[in-house]
């Protein structure tokens, strides 16, 4: 079965282009088939940007996993911050070019399996990551993010009660956990070291 947070030549492409308007700013973003929510910006993503927009983001920001590059986009648009966006998936990468190109955006754009071919500090870190590659992998993903982090640096991210929510701010309790946000199932959780 091939996943969004895997590469695969054999899969074939398709690409689609949808609009989404957030903070009265329309974004046109391409997709294909093999990454995360092709067709539309989903509601977890949706949310998560709704509360990380809400707040005075300045500084570093890393979109760890970030597909065709909604979250990194759109975050770097609208609060004019110095944004590197990775994920391991080639064809999202090559989506990520397009669409920052599209929406008028500069950022920096790296192939890395989670942190692991990037040396930088971040203020932020903003992440929907990949749940199916399951708890151990998202464990250790976020584990060696939060060490990226700068002083007084926060990780957003975006869960699912059904997949593991309530768990997994248990099994982070060691770091401070906000729950900014409950809406249809979805968690949108703020880290501190």
């Amino acid at each position: 079965m091939e996943h969004y947070f895997t590469n695969s030549d054999n899969l074939k492409s398709e690409i689609k282009e949808f609009k989404v308007k957030i903070s009265n700013i329309e974004f046109t973003f391409k997709t294909d088939n093999g990454v995360f929510s092709k067709g539309e910006l989903d509601y977890g993503t949706y949310l998560l940007l709704s509360n990380v927009l809400k707040l005075d983001i300045k500084g570093r920001v890393l979109d760890l996993g970030c597909g065709y590059g909604a979250i990194g986009i759109i975050i770097s648009k609208l609060k004019n911050v110095k944004m590197l966006m990775v994920d391991v998936n080639k064809r999202a990468l090559h989506l990520t070019k397009m669409n920052a190109k599209e929406n008028g955006v500069i950022v920096d754009i790296r192939e890395s399996d989670g942190v692991s071919r990037i040396d930088d500090k971040f203020d932020y870190i903003v992440t929907n990551p990949p749940i199916r590659v399951g708890k151990t992998k998202l464990y250790e993903l976020i584990n060696d993010a939060l060490l990226h982090l700068n002083k007084d640096g926060e990780l957003f991210l975006v869960i699912r009660k059904e997949q593991g929510a309530k768990s997994f701010i248990k099994d982070f309790s060691k770091y401070k956990i906000d729950i900014l946000d409950r809406n249809k199932g979805f968690y949108i959780l703020r880290l501190k070291t």
